[in-house]
């Protein structure tokens, strides 16, 4: 199955993030004999929630009927020329390249959407910049339809495609020095 498949070869390109795991720690057996609804209720005050931080690869297989798209992956920024040339060893076509600001985060976030024509496979890859200085490197060497989707992704969040061939704007005028679609821009 190509899902499979492609999660496997993703794998070692995928960001490893720390998530928190909360455990319920059993209270340890009484000692000394008690009435039954004594030790029900010294049990339930003695349990604790213990929190562990677990490292783990950043790739999800999602609800394709919820989300519309079937596996989701975090990369770092180095990993997204790597991981298109993966895409389309496996015969995927980049949909879509757009920004997402997360401001309270002081990110900005790459989302690239891709499908694959011989089976319903849709995979989409993000990776998080900083918002002082957005760049990521360009996959339209790799994927020549997206030169224009992140000149366009340019053109409203300020991200810069390093190593593109022309950012010059594409639906902005020629002299824009804004961003619209950051979420602190004022018209």
């Amino acid at each position: 199955m190509l899902l499979d498949k492609t999660k496997e070869i993703l794998l070692p390109l995928a960001l490893i993030e720390e998530i928190e795991v909360e455990k319920e720690i059993e209270a340890p057996a009484p000692t000394e004999a008690t009435s039954e609804d004594e030790q029900t209720e010294e049990s339930a005050e003695e349990k604790t929630v213990e929190i562990e931080i677990v490292s783990q690869a950043a790739i999800q297989t999602t609800d394709y009927k919820a989300k519309g798209y079937h596996l989701d992956i975090k990369v770092l920024p180095i990993n997204v020329v790597a991981v298109a040339e993966k895409l389309l060893e496996l015969e995927f076509f980049i949909e879509a390249v757009t920004g997402v600001d997360w401001i309270k985060e002081d990110q900005l976030e790459v989302v690239y959407d891709f499908d694959n024509w011989d089976e319903l496979c849709r995979v989409t890859i993000r990776t998080r910049l900083d918002r002082s200085n957005p760049e990521v490197p360009t996959i339209s060497e790799i994927y020549s339809g997206a030169n224009w989707h992140e000149r366009e992704t340019h053109d409203f969040f300020g991200i810069k495609f390093t190593g593109h061939p022309d950012l010059s704007p594409l639906l902005l005028p020629e002299d824009a020095d804004f961003h619209p679609l950051l979420k602190d821009f004022k018209a």
